[in-house]
């Protein structure tokens, strides 16, 4: 296998010193299927959207193995929730919609100061509530992942999960929004029902490195996030960090967008140019994964099982 590291070979033919791999660095992780990474491919806010991604995904040969929406389950009809399970299930796509009210639409002062307030979480008993109600009507109408922006609500849904009232397989996912960046965090949110955590985006390799010594729960991270997650382009690294952080899923973002949350009909041609070009971004990721040897670790297309996790005890009732 080729260095994890851009221009290594060339480097080292002039003499120029090159810092070798720390093998103590390396995950020992990986997911069920022995893969070390998967696919994701963000910001897929409806069936028009995710026609456009899949169609792309073939004729770019992108594998997809999840694809996540950040307007949220309650911006979308029934029947708009039925058509995007039903082509997800088609090509063995994970289906991941975002759950309920989030403090950053809602009506509290303190998310517009400077300190952010609370950031996204559910402010009070009926933010809560809202996404519960969405987790079920999500449930019901086949989907099957779930992304969360709050402790509160992730630990409810777990709890839920374990009760029957959500099905046992339904998997919670952290939004980037609130991800954790140190490793107790990490292993905090895993045990609170998280079966797959983003990261910022922001996070370097030695963070990852600390972050596997404690938790091997499926990590998400943008090797491109959007610029209000800080708009940084990790492209370079992407064999680097697989290798730091497996199991891991490359989640393709994309910088110099203008934001699409809550999606609408008014932001259309928007929305579907960069759904597009997201996959050619996974494309760009695919290839230089390929150039340092590690394209042959993905897992399985239509591969969705995080693997055993640690939980915290469920109360009693």
């Amino acid at each position: 296998m080729s260095s994890h590291h851009p221009g290594t070979a060339a480097l080292r033919r002039i003499g120029h010193p090159v810092p070798p791999p720390d093998p103590a660095d390396s995950s020992p992780h990986a997911f069920p299927d022995g893969g070390r990474w998967r696919t994701e491919v963000p910001s897929v806010e409806g069936p028009e959207a995710l026609a456009a991604v899949l169609a792309e995904s073939a004729r770019l040969d992108v594998p997809v193995h999840r694809v996540s929406q950040g307007s949220g389950v309650w911006m979308l009809t029934d029947a708009e929730i039925a058509e995007m399970v039903a082509a997800c299930a088609e090509r063995a796509v994970e289906l991941c919609l975002f759950t309920g009210p989030r403090g950053t639409w809602d009506t509290g002062a303190a998310t517009r100061t400077d300190s952010g307030g609370a950031g996204p979480r559910a402010r009070g008993h009926d933010a809560l509530a809202g996404c519960v109600e969405d987790a079920l009507r999500a449930a019901e109408l086949g989907v099957g992942a779930l992304l969360v922006a709050d402790e509160g609500v992730l630990w409810t849904l777990h709890r839920m999960r374990t009760a029957g009232v959500l099905p046992a397989g339904m998997r919670f996912k952290v939004s980037a929004l609130i991800g954790p960046v140190n490793p107790a965090s990490y292993a905090v949110y895993e045990r609170l029902g998280a079966d797959s955590l983003n990261v910022p985006s922001d996070l370097t390799p030695a963070h990852l490195t600390e972050i596997r010594r404690v938790s091997a729960a499926p990590m998400d991270l943008y090797v491109e996030a959007p610029d209000d997650l800080g708009g940084y382009v990790r492209l370079h690294e992407v064999a680097e960090l697989v290798r730091r952080a497996a199991p891991l899923y490359l989640k393709f973002g994309l910088s110099r967008a203008a934001g699409i949350y809550p999606y609408g009909a008014h932001l259309r041609e928007h929305a579907l140019a960069t759904a597009r070009e997201r996959v050619r971004r996974g494309r760009l990721v695919l290839d230089q994964l390929a150039r340092h040897g590690a394209a042959g670790t993905m897992s399985p297309p239509g591969s969705h099982d995080p693997g055993p996790l640690t939980r915290f005890p469920r109360e009693a009732p």
